[in-house]
């Protein structure tokens, strides 16, 4: 695509070009006066055989008028034209009305044929759509059933496990349910016995094993239960302990009062002080009794605690109720849906049971139909021998009996030369004056002999080669010997002692040597009966050699070498774009399969800001200048019927954008990838992208993707899975693949998985003063660098190879291998990875920009069509150059020898006069005039016949 370096390296452009058809003055003036009055005519050349004058007659519908050129004499023919002016206004009336018949029966016969067509097409999907839709019934019913397993698996282990967990549950509700009795019973005998460390040991038990709302409540108890009996002990101690003082101070005092009544003192005062000591010990004890009264209310309220905890217990085990109900409602549930789902299993069994037998009935009356058509067709090919055979017999008895004839008359022609032979030796003395010369009769035949000329006179009987001239003739009549004159009346014919030889003609004699039957014989009608049995028994042994046939081994397929042995058909050249192309190419599907090709590379797809396709703007848009996505679809159809690769022609170097950005550049894409300046690498000149700095070669034309970015990759690899799936593509032709990493073709290459992939690096050629050099190997490398940046994913057109036979092919065939005995181009050092090709739309065409010489192009075809690599057939050179059955038949030879693209290849000749090698093990090929053949040569073993042969151009040879 777009620019391509011409042989001395000059980059050229895109060169547009149009039309020029030269025209006569006289025809200029014409055309231009009736396109100023917007008519339309047409041109009948008729000509009067007088002197030379030509007559020009304009049809315009119903206008007509007739101009005359007088010739260089000076005459002038009007009279005569005007005095035919009329027939030829009839003719031409009736012609027009004719052509315009004409034209509306070829239009309805192109609808008719487009309508039987679109019907063939319906048929055809309706017959997929069903096949279709019985293979989707088919698997959903699979699908269904072992859904219906699957489901049924999982209920069954549902239903252990919700067994299993109610189980559970069940033993941990009554565990739950004793702990919580057994807590309640700890609790009540700490509140009322006071025994801190049991409680304490209980609780602790019953909180490792009590669920977490009883173990809440139990820490609340416990909590409260300390306060409160560490309260109620610490004050009933604080209280003993102010009783004991007291009852000691009251014990004193009593001493003192009575040690003070012995004395004689007063004991009021001392009863007063021991009132209010004792005032003090009542508001103690009340004090306590209120402390314990409060601890009487905490112990009830633990108590309605415990009784919250046993409802809360009742709840759990009612929910544990309900649940084992609701997993038994569950069970019930599951056990009805189970039933349902088997009736309806034993139902879709039933119908399938009954549909694998109706299919196994239809299966086996169609094999019993085709048992019956095979027996059918042996007895007829039994017949078919037989009648063959009676034919034969017949044929002999109708030979022997004409053979019979044919030695009867034989016989009685000897008999005849015999008694002319005894005729003419009795008349010899009479001719014994003529002593030079000798009769010699030979099986009925006379020689007449000399002893001086015998040769001469060999010549004379044998006839000359020459008209005689008179002194010759008069030679020979006094030589001739002296037959007796003819007789004329019949009575004397028969009084005569000669008689007349009644020889058999010679249309009787040939007729019998080469058996050919003449009318009115009997042998015409087996003839014909034998051909129509011949026929019949043609078509039986191909339709018996048609149901044998095994199915086509599975073809391993890579996306750099395809199954090995492709060869790949370019369908479209620079111009196709004016045509509804996808139509064309569907419509020669079927003879491109029947030469050979196995792949078909189509134009760019996409829409394109230039009609060719190779500026694409909206990646999804399929509708190109090259027809619709429908037609596009039923192109690739028609392909895949014939057993055709499609590979499609993806543009991912650059992309042309829908918008502009505020400051007035093409950088804004639309469509599905609406991309930004992001996806478009830095340093690009023309159109200020934001993203990474390019890894390849800049195309100025269009913005240049940046495939560093993480989401370009992401949309690349899902439009090329989308091209592979929905539309049906089965490989690609990637373009100027020099633009960027071969890396990334790698990854979109690993994403999409192509049958077969090439790529375009297109990249110059090593020149010197003007002319190739022979060393091309820099060039050749790069080729294979950028093949093996791909990892070996992808093949690469072998433009070192194109370039090298430009100039190789003018008698420097020494060009054409290197210093290792190799071919020099990509071919020579990664053969499997070599795409080969002479001319594409870009160096051909209508661009021309770097054709290949026309006069060597079948050499050229020779070449790469019959060495290792994978070989391009252009679209101009095999139907619009007339050489289609030429490059048909070195495909055929390069099918019959089995070259492939890694064959092996030994060069024996390349020099000035010529180029020989041998390629693989079954075929030799010679370029060049000089005289070769692989018979004369000590290093070819093996019996070679030559199957090509154009003389100084190429010859082929193949092994028996």
């Amino acid at each position: 695509m777009g620019a391509v370096v011409l042989p001395d390296a000059a980059a050229l452009g895109v060169l547009k070009r149009y039309p020029f058809v030269p025209r006569h003055p006289f025809v200029r003036g014409i055309t231009s006066t009736l396109s100023r009055r917007n008519r339309k005519f047409s041109f009948a050349d008729k000509r009067i055989f007088k002197s030379v004058h030509t007559v020009f007659s304009h049809n315009n519908d119903d206008q007509m008028f007739t101009d005359v050129v007088d010739d260089q004499e000076g005459y002038s023919g009007k009279n005569e034209v005007l005095g035919i002016e009329d027939e030829l206004t009839t003719a031409k009336k009736a012609l027009s009305e004719a052509q315009d018949r004409q034209e509306a029966i070829e239009k309805e016969r192109d609808q008719l044929l487009e309508e039987l067509a679109r019907s063939e097409a319906k048929n055809q999907e309706y017959i997929a759509a069903i096949v279709h839709d019985k293979e989707v019934a088919i698997s959903e019913l699979e699908s269904a059933k072992s859904f219906f397993e699957k489901n049924l698996e999982e209920s069954v282990e549902e239903k252990f496990s919700l067994q299993s967990k109610l189980v559970l549950a069940k033993q941990d509700a009554v565990d739950l349910a004793v702990q919580v009795e057994k807590l309640a019973e700890v609790a009540f005998q700490q509140a009322t016995s006071h025994i801190l460390e049991d409680a304490q040991l209980r609780i602790s038990s019953a909180e490792t094993t009590a669920a977490e709302a009883a173990h809440l409540i139990e820490k609340q108890i416990k909590d409260a239960t300390e306060g409160t009996i560490s309260s109620i002990i610490e004050n009933s101690k604080y209280a003993i302990e102010r009783a004991l003082a007291v009852a000691e101070e009251a014990g004193e005092h009593a001493k003192e009062t009575m040690e003070t009544f012995i004395d004689g003192t007063s004991p009021f005062t001392e009863i007063a002080s021991v009132q209010v000591e004792n005032i003090k010990l009542q508001g103690m004890l009340n004090d306590i009794e209120s402390q314990l009264t409060v601890a009487r209310n905490e112990v009830a309220r633990l108590n309605i605690e415990l009784e919250h905890t046993r409802q809360q217990m009742k709840a759990f085990e009612q929910r544990a109720i309900d649940a084992e109900k609701a997993l038994l409602d569950l069970q019930e549930l599951s056990k009805k849906t189970i039933l349902q789902k088997e009736e309806e299993m034993k139902s879709l069994m039933e119908k399938v049971r009954k549909d694998v037998a109706d299919k196994t009935k239809a299966i086996s009356k169609a094999f019993k139909t085709d048992l019956k058509n095979i027996k059918a067709t042996i007895d007829a090919s039994k017949e078919v021998v037989l009648s063959k055979d009676n034919a034969y017999l017949r044929r002999c008895e109708a030979l022997q009996r004409s053979l019979m004839t044919s030695e009867d008359a034989l016989k009685m022609w000897r008999q005849r030369a015999e008694m002319v032979e005894s005729l003419l030796m009795k008349e010899r003395k009479l001719d014994e004056e003529d002593e030079g010369s000798i009769y010699v009769v030979n099986g009925g035949r006379i020689d007449l002999l000399t002893d001086v000329d015998s040769q001469k006179w060999k010549l004379l009987s044998d006839g000359p080669r020459r008209d005689i001239p008179q002194w010759m003739a008069r030679r020979i009549k006094a030589v001739i010997p002296k037959f007796p004159p003819k007789k004329t009346d019949v009575a004397e014919a028969l009084a005569s002692k000669f008689k007349s030889l009644e020889l058999p003609k010679a249309d009787e004699v040939w007729s019998i040597a080469r058996e050919k039957p003449k009318e009115g014989d009997h042998l015409i009608e087996h003839v014909f009966e034998r051909e129509t049995i011949e026929r019949k028994r043609k078509a039986l042994e191909r339709a018996l050699r048609k149901k044998s046939e095994r199915a086509p081994e599975q073809k391993i397929l890579e996306p750099g070498t395809g199954t090995g042995r492709e060869i790949v058909f370019q369908g479209f050249n620079w111009e196709s774009w004016r045509r509804h192309w996808y139509q064309e190419m569907a419509s020669k599907a079927a003879d491109l399969s029947k030469c050979g090709v196995t792949a078909v590379w189509l134009p760019p797809p996409t829409e394109s800001v230039a009609p060719q396709g190779y500026m694409p703007s909206d990646l999804y848009n399929l509708n190109s200048s090259y027809g619709s996505m429908e037609e596009l679809k039923h192109c690739i159809e028609e392909l895949h019927s014939q057993d055709l690769l499609v590979l499609g022609d993806v543009v991912l170097n650059h992309r042309c954008a829908h918008k502009q950005s505020p400051n007035g550049v093409w950088n804004i894409f639309g469509g599905k990838l609406a991309w930004g300046p992001e996806a478009i690498v830095c340093d690009d000149p023309n159109f200020q992208g934001r993203g990474n700095p390019s890894s390849g070669d800049i195309f100025h034309a269009a913005p240049n993707v940046d495939h560093s970015q993480d989401f370009v990759r992401k949309d690349i690899k899902e439009w090329l899975n989308w091209l592979r799936n929905d539309i049906g593509f089965d490989g690609w032709r990637l373009d100027f693949v020099k633009g960027f990493s071969g890396s990334y073709v790698k990854e979109y290459i690993e994403a999409s998985n192509p049958a077969f992939s090439i790529g375009e690096y297109w990249d110059s050629l090593a020149y010197e003063q003007g002319s190739l050099c022979y060393n091309q190997d820099a060039h050749r490398q790069r080729i294979v660098n950028w093949i093996n940046a791909t990892g070996g994913t992808s093949s690469a057109f072998d433009i070192t190879t194109k370039g090298i036979l430009h100039s190789a092919l003018h008698n420097e065939y020494w060009r054409m291998i290197d210093h290792q005995g190799k071919p020099t181009g990509v071919m020579g050092w990664w053969p499997s990875r070599a795409v080969t090709f002479l001319e594409n739309h870009d160096t051909g065409s209508t661009q021309g920009h770097w054709p290949f010489p026309r006069d060597k192009l079948m050499q050229g075809y020779a070449y790469i069509l019959t060495h290792p690599g994978t070989p391009v057939i252009f679209y101009d050179h095999f139907y619009d150059f007339g050489i289609h059955d030429v490059i048909t038949e070195l495909i055929e030879a390069r099918r019959r020898a089995g070259i492939h693209c890694r064959s092996s290849i030994k060069i024996y000749h390349a020099n000035n006069e010529g180029y020989v090698a041998q390629v693989g093990d079954a075929l030799v090929m010679k370029l060049g005039q000089f005289d070769w053949n692989p018979s004369k040569e000590n290093r070819l073993e093996g019996s070679w016949q030559k199957f090509v042969d154009k003389g100084s151009d190429y010859q082929v040879w193949l092994r028996q």
